[in-house]
């Protein structure tokens, strides 16, 4: 009688796992895919953040049009909510897009404080379009620690401001990992809700001495391992890949690294295709969402990122811009 009262438990236990097995698999099945972003600027053609006029929104319309029409993509990361950039929710809403906002802060507490308030005005209404929201971008990268201060200030103001969004800092993996061989929490790692990290290794193989040669067939793998490292430095956080990307061009250009003398970057459109997809296939497999850098090349970037700075976009040119064929759906 006993040996039957177990055979029964046994039977019915296997039923149990064999539910809930083909429950997590239809699960799986039918889960929506990771939603993948293009960071968008509309600083393009003679337009410069630093000084003149501000994007008209008849440009950002033409620009939010060519992304819907012309790549995959449904989701956008924007730089900054003043002059004129918060057209961009308004456009982006009226589109369907999502977008991840960044409210760009910098050396000036006062601009820094208006991005801020016009930020939390922006997140509340426009609750279904913002999904994300980030206080700066690169701060650290490109200021030290000088303005941690100013990073702070601006999350605890969107707590108080209790908005719905989840939110971070934006930095390269680096500054995620403390600057650290062996990656660690940061200051900001217990103040986020997420953590978004850039990671390129085309300026890896011009200024690392540690990541010095990463080909573009390489490019997937060296985004995976150092997303890996930062999530196992924050176990208890989401993270995502906020800005990855390769040059197009200039055709066949060469990075060579100033520690190394290596040259194991090509810029061509080829690659960057072989980068953005191969990237993306590999965030798809782990159910992950990523952004790439960026919808539309800017012609302002070489006076600070050198002869490389405006072949990054994935459509380039002038209106109507040309969008790279090569991209397939991530």
């Amino acid at each position: 009688m006993m040996i039957r009262f177990f055979l029964l438990l046994l039977s019915l236990l296997l039923m149990t796992v064999g539910t809930a097995d083909a429950a997590d698999k239809k699960t799986a099945h039918h889960a929506p895919p990771p939603l993948q972003c293009v960071a968008f600027s509309p600083y393009v053609g003679t337009i410069n953040p630093d000084y003149g006029p501000s994007p008209p929104k008849e440009l950002i319309d033409t620009l939010l049009d060519k992304i819907v029409k012309e790549t995959p993509f449904r989701c956008i990361m924007t730089y900054g909510v003043l002059n004129g950039l918060d057209y961009t929710f308004t456009a982006a809403q009226a589109r369907h897009l999502k977008v991840i906002a960044i409210l760009w802060l910098d050396k000036d507490s006062k601009v820094n404080s208006q991005s801020i308030s016009t930020g939390i005005h922006l997140a509340k209404t426009f609750a279904d379009t913002i999904i994300k929201l980030s206080c700066g971008s690169e701060v650290r990268t490109r200021h030290g620690y000088q303005f941690d201060g100013e990073i702070s200030r601006c999350l605890q103001a969107l707590r108080e401001a209790k908005v719905t969004q989840p939110i971070t800092t934006i930095d390269t993996w680096w500054e995620w990992c403390n600057r650290s061989l062996h990656c660690e929490k940061t200051l900001f790692s217990d103040q986020v809700d997420w953590i978004g990290i850039n990671i390129f290794p085309w300026w890896e193989n011009t200024f690392s001495p540690l990541h010095s040669c990463t080909p573009a067939g390489q490019a997937a793998d060296f985004h995976l391992a150092r997303l890996h490292e930062v999530r196992t430095a924050n176990p208890n956080k989401a993270v995502m890949i906020t800005e990855f990307g390769w040059p197009n061009g200039p055709a066949k250009a060469e990075s060579v690294n100033v520690k190394t003398g290596q040259r194991c970057g090509v810029a061509s459109a080829e690659n960057q295709a072989l980068v953005v997809q191969s990237t993306f296939k590999k965030l798809a497999q782990e159910h992950l969402s990523g952004t790439v850098f960026e919808a539309f090349s800017e012609n302002w970037k070489p006076s600070n990122e050198g002869d490389f700075g405006k072949y990054w976009g994935i459509c380039q040119g002038e209106p109507p811009f040309a969008c790279s064929k090569k991209l397939a759906h991530p």
